[in-house]
């Protein structure tokens, strides 16, 4: 099976052969696998060198002429390290683009923390109006990437990830998908964290709803679920990055009727020692027998 970021450079080459309005904005980071594209279109394929902020400029610039601008390297080079240029080259100045990240949370721990960035998501919540994707598996990674890069003149973040599920699911962009459905909570599942969640909670009578689109937040799945439950529902995510990150989302879909959230995901606590990345998901506790024993305890 081929890696997320592999399927990534083969479907937008794809797209670049179809689509002249696309553009590929590369900072160094993942250019072997435009190659040939850059070939066919070496005026839209463009590797501005290690040049973080320059990547972002370059593709608001191009999103102001009517391009549609597709942006990508690891996530802390692409939101954390240029975040004030996202901020006012993409959404102060009121254009669009795809934003696509690998490594996200702790994906390539030989890197060290330089390389991880679990407050992605959080800090992009920070502006108004982006359609954040996170797919957990190659095939979905296409269907998201597809939609991102049809969907006018949106801003659109894809967090491709080395951590995936086993097999891809029917998902919908925009919508979460009800995988099992039980009457004592519901547990979120978000992207690559679907499979330790489905191990974890085997033998609980709990929704399981797995969410590829994170926002806009599906709160027509959320509340469906909690209309099923009698009394208060007890709602758990499961995040592949900073714990919390969508508690609030939870809370506002929920706000009219009695209900808990328990987010679990990176803690703010740093990991200084770097292994592989089940090691990062024992450490965090979000391996399935960790996952088992903390949202056991919240339901009971």
């Amino acid at each position: 099976m081929d890696t997320m970021r592999e399927r990534f450079a083969s479907v937008v080459s794809r797209l670049l052969d179809d689509d002249p309005r696309l553009a590929v904005v590369l900072a160094e980071i993942g250019k072997d696998g435009f190659t040939d594209a850059a070939r066919a279109h070496p005026d839209r394929v463009i590797n501005v060198g290690i040049r973080e902020q320059l990547l972002v400029g370059v593709g608001g610039g191009l999103a102001l002429t009517g391009m549609r601008p597709i942006l990508h390297t690891f996530a802390s080079f692409l939101v954390e390290r240029p975040f004030e240029q996202v901020k006012l080259d993409f959404g102060h100045q009121g254009v669009g683009g795809v934003l696509v990240s690998a490594a996200g949370s702790y994906d390539w721990p030989a890197g060290g923390y330089t390389h991880m960035a679990p407050g992605d998501v959080a800090l992009l919540d920070t502006l108004d109006g982006w359609t954040v994707h996170v797919p957990g598996h190659p095939d979905e990674a296409e269907t998201l990437l597809r939609d991102a890069a049809a969907a006018g003149d949106d801003s659109v973040y894809v967090r491709l990830s080395a951590h995936s599920n086993s097999a891809p699911r029917d998902i919908v962009p925009g919508r979460f998908l009800t995988v099992r459905e039980g009457r004592r909570g519901v547990v979120i599942a978000v992207g690559p964290m679907l499979d330790g969640v489905l191990t974890a909670v085997e033998g609980l009578d709990v929704t399981v709803l797995y969410a590829t689109t994170v926002r806009p937040f599906d709160a027509r799945a959320v509340r469906a679920t909690a209309e099923a439950a009698v009394g208060g529902v007890d709602v758990v995510l499961v995040e592949p990055y900073l714990a919390g990150t969508s508690t609030a989302a939870v809370n506002d879909v929920l706000a009219d009727r009695p209900h808990r959230v328990l987010g679990l995901g990176i803690p703010r606590r740093e990991l200084r020692r770097y292994g592989a990345i089940d090691e990062h998901l024992a450490g965090q506790g979000l391996d399935p027998g960790a996952l088992r024993e903390r949202i056991s305890a919240f339901l009971r």
